[in-house]
């Protein structure tokens, strides 16, 4: 049976993920913000970790490339979960999926049903599927970069991004004018891996698991 490989981002994700691995026994031999490497070996000789952007994990995972990996919500919905398995939410980097506009915008004229309103956005599909539940006309426009910039020279009346603590918002004189979801990391699994490699994998999971509910507990 071939080792397993789990799929991670640099950054907060990785950073809170570290006492999971260590729950399930892995510990990483280097670390990816101070090495070049994008394949990082582990204490087990059968575990690696790939280093992956955010967004590509769940394509990572889907396709087999990894057997596991830590994705965010966010992510995941824009991703649409296609052959992945999502057993845990592993309640990390957490933040929260919302609309801002800058201060004194009528956003609650705005998007009222039947209105029609420009939304910046790297988060196409939840942004669709929320203003189309409020019966809300928009104008999508997909941005890679800063967000808090479209308000502020026009380009779109609000944003739908991920807020933490609010802070750029503020900086930028933005305001949050309407939370989405909440959102935190979730475990996704290759289904042929969890099929394949169940007798390496479910103990992982157990130990994810147990982790989060000692922390719960604490």
């Amino acid at each position: 049976m071939s080792g397993i490989t789990i799929a991670l981002s640099k950054g907060r994700i990785f950073d809170e993920t570290l006492p999971l691995l260590e729950a399930a026994g892995i510990v990483p031999a280097e670390n990816p913000e101070s090495s070049r490497k994008l394949i990082i070996g582990t204490n087990q000789p059968d575990v690696r970790l790939v280093i992956v952007r955010a967004s590509d994990t769940p394509t990572y995972v889907q396709y087999g490339a990894a057997d596991l990996g830590i994705a965010g919500k966010d992510v995941l919905l824009e991703h649409g979960g296609e052959g992945l398995y999502q057993p845990l939410d592993l309640e990390i980097a957490r933040c929260r999926l919302s609309v801002a506009t800058r201060e004194g915008f009528d956003y609650e004229t705005a998007s009222r049903p039947g209105g029609r309103i420009r939304v910046a956005t790297k988060y196409i599909e939840s942004a669709k599927a929320h203003f189309a539940e409020k019966g809300v006309h928009v104008d999508l426009i997909k941005l890679y970069g800063s967000m808090e910039l479209a308000p502020l020279v026009g380009l779109a009346d609000a944003i739908v991004d991920l807020v933490s603590t609010g802070g750029t918002l503020r900086a930028n004189g933005l305001v949050e004018v309407e939370h989405i979801r909440d959102i935190s990391s979730r475990l996704v699994v290759n289904q042929a891996s969890l099929k394949l490699k169940h007798e390496r994998i479910q103990p992982m999971l157990d130990a994810f698991a147990g982790a989060i509910g000692s922390k719960e507990n604490a």
